[in-house]
């Protein structure tokens, strides 16, 4: 096939994303919209400026931005209007299905109640479940550059909303802060019945022993990011055996450490990981899923049979009911014979 076959194959293929910070959808436009509505003075004009002043070059630097323009997101209806752009603009992508980051401590830190911001976060799922036929969940996950015992607390007050949570990870800044830290946090959520994620962030110090330390010590279900096992010929080959998925981000990747790792989600997928495509913040990173998919065939050309096998590993490792899982696999193979 041509290059434009598989490029409109990767625009027609169901897909799930697995790696998405719903506070990363939070478009420049928004921000203004929500500024507006809350009473919030911006230093900037307009969203076009704030985007030209808001440069970032690595991991920390990304997040003085990300950060920063969460200052907006203050009641329920700020939150579902956050998550509703998103879920729109996937359906539009034909993402079938997301599981979806959210940072509770991000805002509890700030004032915010956590039933402020899951229920707005709820009552999108719900809606775009009903209106765009797009199955999601949530992750909660903890800031790793506060406490271990803010995580506990946080965990502990996730507890009522128990039903509306699938699973936990952990993100924020990794300089410092290894899996180990929050060892006995995703011990108690595990037993409360979350299933278990962790980033190993891209070219971290310590890297490849926090993954070592997210797979033996946390004993995580998936890793987020993860792309420095091609690094250590072992640690990727007892992935490849665990059947442990990864969810890259070949767009932020791309951001944050520049053309260090093009190609290493084809490599992955080379070597017999179950590694899947993903936008992580895609109001920051220019890109969501669709575009990530054409940076990985533009790094590394793709067969539309890879871009399924990519399509199909996401919704595999998916924390999904198995009748969903069959229904969504089926319309991959379905869009891979029309």
């Amino acid at each position: 096939m041509s290059d434009t076959d598989v490029q409109a194959f990767i625009a027609r293929v169901p897909k799930c994303e697995l790696h998405l910070h719903i506070e990363g959808t939070l478009e420049g436009e928004l921000v203004f919209d929500l500024a507006r509505r809350n009473g919030i003075e911006l230093p900037w004009a307009d969203a076009a400026q704030m985007r030209r002043e808001s440069p970032f070059s690595d991991l920390a630097s990304f997040l003085v931005g990300y950060y920063r323009n969460m200052q907006v997101l203050l009641t329920e209806q700020d939150f579902y209007d956050l998550a509703m752009a998103y879920f729109t603009r996937a359906a539009a992508q034909h993402v079938r299905h997301a599981e979806v980051f959210f940072d509770p401590q991000a805002h509890t830190s700030r004032g915010v109640e956590f039933g402020t911001v899951i229920r707005g976060l709820r009552r999108a799922v719900v809606d775009a479940h009903r209106e765009l036929d797009l199955h999601a969940s949530l992750i909660m996950c903890f800031l790793r550059d506060f406490s271990a015992e803010y995580a506990m607390a946080t965990l502990m007050e996730s507890l009522p909303h128990r039903d509306w949570i699938v699973g936990v990870g952990l993100d924020s800044d990794e300089r410092g802060n290894p899996p180990a830290k929050f060892a006995a946090v995703f011990a108690r959520a595990r037993a409360e019945g979350y299933l278990l994620t962790m980033h190993c962030d891209v070219d971290q110090p310590g890297t490849l022993d926090h993954i070592r330390q997210a797979l033996d010590v946390i004993g995580v279900d998936r890793i987020d990011h993860g792309v420095n096992v091609l690094e250590d010929p072992a640690l990727l080959a007892e992935v490849v055996e665990r059947r442990m998925g990864l969810t890259v981000c070949p767009i932020s990747n791309g951001f944050v450490r520049g053309s260090a790792w093009d190609g290493a989600t084809k490599r992955l997928l080379d070597a017999g990981v179950l590694v899947t495509v993903n936008s992580d913040d895609p109001a920051y990173f220019d890109g969501y899923v669709t575009e990530c998919f054409l940076r990985v065939h533009q790094e590394t050309p793709l067969t539309v049979a890879e871009v399924a096998t990519l399509a199909r590993n996401a919704f595999e490792i998916a924390w999904l009911p198995a009748t969903l899982r069959a229904r969504f696999l089926a319309e991959v193979d379905d869009a891979l014979r029309g």
